[in-house]
């Protein structure tokens, strides 16, 4: 089975598509020389940077870029507690899961104490989110005897053999596995009325149904708890009830995937799951956890864990590294310390208020939506049919791009602008997001 789906082409670099003068061109043609045809650039003019600070990028000349689309560096770019953090314990000690060190059983302390009231019980560490869905994938094999996979028809959950085939959003170049089945992601602005947990949970139903009628026992359902990919769809709060109740009835595991939703970013909760009052059986986490330092991982209950624990053995050299370790301490403590869940909200609300002002100048805006640092702005060719538009988002993005703010887009439509900034976003940078969305959507209505 596949799909037609490529998120990456819609604010890629084309050759031949737009001048990048000459000494561009030269880098770009290094770079494909060295590194080979399977790499992408974002935008339409490449950028290349060599510095940055909070959430700023720099370019060669000096000239700075808001950078609102890179939840990697989910604390702004060089952030000062945690490059201090890595300094200092690279300085130390690095070493690896094998030997004893206190760094990996503080961290595993305090991301425990950020799920209370669920029975998640244990931390395993990887390198990145993709490593973690497929460690999260063997487990749950592991534990229900089933290979069965049922995610949401835009997802991404990572790069892998295995996780690549439950990952649609890579396209029609990678195959989706026999054994993974789709299901409708709960687009709100298109169902208008209808009760969405009733629907998804109906749908993760008869894929139940369909992969037994095919001799598949369900292993998992896994979702990005803000179905980032999906288009950004956080509401309403509590809809995915019904769908994880589904899959505990037929023996299959509950898999939140974190990586984008994680962290804060909400501005109610530290995770993306918390907003559904569910307690899932494995949470796996990736990208901010480390603000740039290549760490990640999954929280398990005990009954998701045992049997792997006992009959597999798990290893990854850098994986719960000292260093590693210490940024991601130094994450959470800064989150905890700056009051960064709150400032997420205060700041993604003048965000979204922002932006839903300018749909009255702005005919193309469709919807608005989002959760705290996390905001999705639907992009329509008519209001009335809500007939996604995307020439005219990738017109947008590269326009805000040229006007010094950078953000990407997603969703089945490829028509949603994926606004995911680091939680530290001043109220002035939040203004000039709105603003530079207001001239790029003139400038790209224009260029019709």
């Amino acid at each position: 089975m596949t799909s037609t789906i490529d998120l990456n082409m819609v604010n890629a670099y084309i050759p031949g598509r737009a001048d990048v003068g000459p000494e561009m061109a030269a880098k770009i043609a290094r770079r494909d020389a060295l590194l080979g045809p399977a790499y992408r650039l974002m935008y339409e003019r490449p950028l290349h940077f060599v510095r940055g600070q909070g959430a700023w990028l720099i370019d060669p000349d000096g000239r700075r870029f808001l950078d609102i689309y890179n939840n990697v560096t989910s604390l702004g770019h060089c952030h000062p507690a945690v490059v201090e953090a890595i300094c200092r314990q690279a300085g130390t000690l690095q070493t690896n899961t094998r030997y004893l060190h206190d760094t990996i059983l503080e961290l595993a302390e305090r991301l425990l104490a950020t799920v209370p009231g669920t029975d998640l019980a244990h931390l395993m560490l990887t390198c990145t989110g993709s490593e973690a869905n497929d460690l999260a994938y063997r487990m749950a094999k592991v534990r229900t005897g089933g290979t069965g996979i049922i995610v949401t028809d835009t997802a991404y959950h990572g790069f892998t053999d295995a996780v690549s085939q439950f990952s649609p959003s890579l396209g029609a170049g990678v195959d989706l596995g026999a054994h993974v089945r789709l299901v409708p992601a709960p687009r709100r602005y298109h169902a208008p009325g209808e009760d969405l947990a009733a629907r998804f949970t109906r749908d993760v139903e008869a894929a139940i149904a369909d992969l037994r009628r095919h001799g598949i026992r369900p292993a998992m359902l896994i979702v990005d708890t803000l179905f980032t990919s999906d288009g950004i769809l956080p509401d309403p709060a509590g809809f995915l009830s019904g769908a994880a109740a589904a899959i505990r009835a037929a023996g299959g595991l509950f898999v939140a995937d974190e990586v984008q939703p994680g962290f804060g970013r909400t501005g109610t909760h530290m995770w993306g799951f918390q907003r559904h009052a569910l307690s899932p059986d494995i949470v796996t986490m990736g990208k901010p956890m480390g603000n740039g330092q290549p760490i990640a991982g999954l929280l398990a209950t005990q009954d998701a864990l045992a049997r792997f624990g006992r009959d597999s053995r798990y290893f990854n050299t850098f994986a719960g590294n000292t260093v590693s370790c210490a940024a991601a301490l130094a994450v959470l403590e800064t989150i905890e310390r700056d009051g960064l869940v709150a400032h997420a909200a205060t700041m993604g609300r003048r965000l979204h208020d922002g932006i839903a002002d300018l749909a009255a100048r702005h005919a193309a805006i469709g919807d608005v939506r989002g959760a705290g640092m996390f905001v999705g702005v639907e992009l329509v060719a008519d209001r009335a049919t809500r007939a996604p538009d995307r020439a005219l988002t990738s017109r947008v993005v590269n326009a805000m791009r040229d006007r010094g703010v950078l953000l990407s887009a997603c969703a089945q439509g490829h028509n949603v602008l994926k606004i995911r900034p680091p939680l530290i976003l001043s109220q002035d940078q939040v203004d000039m997001v709105v603003d530079v969305l207001d001239a790029a959507l003139t400038e790209a209505a224009g260029g019709q």
